[in-house]
C-alpha cells in the first residue's frame, strides 16, 4: 500500500506473545496478530470509516513470538483528528495524536494483552515497514539437558532431550554466512526468492545453560530460521558435520536430515531501517526486485 494524498503515515512497533495466534496476518475464522489490531482501531474509528489496514515488516508463522515488530497504517486526518481525548487542546498536533493512536489500542486491548504497542509515531516521509526494512533481527532459545529448567520460560523456550555441542553449532552456523540461494531451508512459496544475505548468526550459552541463536539478514523466507536452527542443532547433538550443512545448502533442496524447530523458541526481536532520506529510494528499490521475481 502506498501512502496516499491527504493520509497520515503511523509507524507502529509492536510486540507479542505468539502463543494464542495463528501467526500475524489475518485469516478468517482464526486469531491473528493483525486481525486483533485491525479490529482493535476499527473499534476506535468506527465513526471514522473506512476501517484501516496494517501493513507489517515480516508475517510472523503461529506460535512465534516478537518484541521488535513493526507495521503502518494510513490515517485520513479526520480519523487522525478523532483521536483527540476529550478535554485535550483543540490545536493538539498531528505528532501527537499519532502517540495517542498506540494508548488507544492498548487501552481496548487491556492490561493483560497477549499484544502491546510499544511505541505509534508519524513516519517518515517514503517510510514502508516492509519495503523499506534493511534487516531483521531473530533470537532463538533451546533449553538442553544442561539448562536449568524454567517453568515460566515455558512458552518462548524449546527443550531438549540431550546435552548439545554449543561451539559446534555457532562453528556451523558462521560457516553459513553470505549471499547464497537459502532454497534448502525455505518453504517455498510461488513468485518469491530464496536468495537472501545472511548477514550474522551465532550461538551462545547463558549463565542458566539455556543455548540463544541470534540471527541477522536483509530478509527471512518463509521458515528459513527455524530451518536453519533445525540444522545447527543436528550439528550439536552430533547427527550433521558442518560440512553437511554447507553441502545440503549448496544443494538447494529441501531435505528431511535435520528437524525445522517448533514456532515457540522464536522472537523478532528488532527491523532496522536506514537514515531517514534513503527510506523511499529502498522502498522502490526493494520492491522492484520482489516485482521481477
Amino acid at each position: 500500500m502506498i501512502e496516499s494524498s491527504g493520509t497520515r503515515r503511523i509507524r507502529l512497533d509492536i510486540a507479542y506473545d505468539g502463543t494464542d495466534f495463528s501467526g500475524w496476518a489475518r485469516q478468517p475464522g482464526l486469531r491473528t496478530v493483525q486481525g486483533v489490531l485491525e479490529e482493535t482501531m476499527a473499534t476506535i474509528l468506527r465513526r471514522y470509516p473506512p476501517h484501516p489496514e496494517l501493513m507489517v515488516a515480516g508475517r510472523t508463522d503461529a506460535g512465534v513470538h516478537a518484541t521488535g515488530q513493526v507495521a503502518h497504517v494510513d490515517l485520513a486526518p479526520g480519523q487522525l483528528k478523532s483521536l483527540r481525548r476529550r478535554g485535550a487542546p483543540a490545536g493538539i498536533g498531528e505528532a501527537e495524536l499519532a502517540a495517542l493512536l498506540g494508548q488507544r489500542i492498548n487501552g481496548v486491548l487491556g492490561a493483560d494483552s497477549d499484544v502491546v504497542v510499544t511505541r505509534s509515531a508519524l513516519a517518515p516521509a517514503g517510510f514502508d515497514s516492509r519495503f523499506s526494512a534493511s534487516w531483521r533481527r531473530y533470537r532463538y532459545r533451546i533449553a538442553d539437558a544442561a539448562a536449568v529448567h524454567d517453568p515460566l520460560e515455558r512458552r518462548r523456550t524449546v527443550r531438549h532431550p540431550t546435552v548439545l555441542d554449543v561451539d559446534a553449532m555457532d562453528t556451523a552456523a558462521r560457516a553459513l554466512l553470505g549471499l547464497h540461494d537459502y532454497a534448502t531451508f525455505c518453504k517455498p512459496r510461488p513468485h518469491s526468492t530464496t536468495i537472501r544475505t545472511l548477514r550474522s548468526f551465532a550461538w551462545r550459552r547463558q549463565g542458566d545453560g539455556v543455548l540463544v541463536a541470534a540471527l541477522e539478514a536483509d530478509a527471512f523466507c518463509h521458515s528459513m530460521v527455524r530451518s536453519l536452527v533445525g540444522a545447527t542443532v543436528a550439528v550439536g547433538d552430533g547427527s550433521l558435520t558442518g560440512d553437511d550443512i554447507l553441502r545440503l545448502r549448496d544443494d538447494r533442496r529441501r531435505t528431511g536430515e535435520f528437524l525445522v524447530m517448533p514456532a515457540k523458541g522464536l522472537v523478532l526481536t528488532e527491523v532496522g531501517y536506514p537514515p531517514d532520506d534513503e527510506l523511499a529510494e529502498r522502498a522502490e528499490r526493494t520492491r522492484a526486485r520482489r516485482e521481477l521475481i
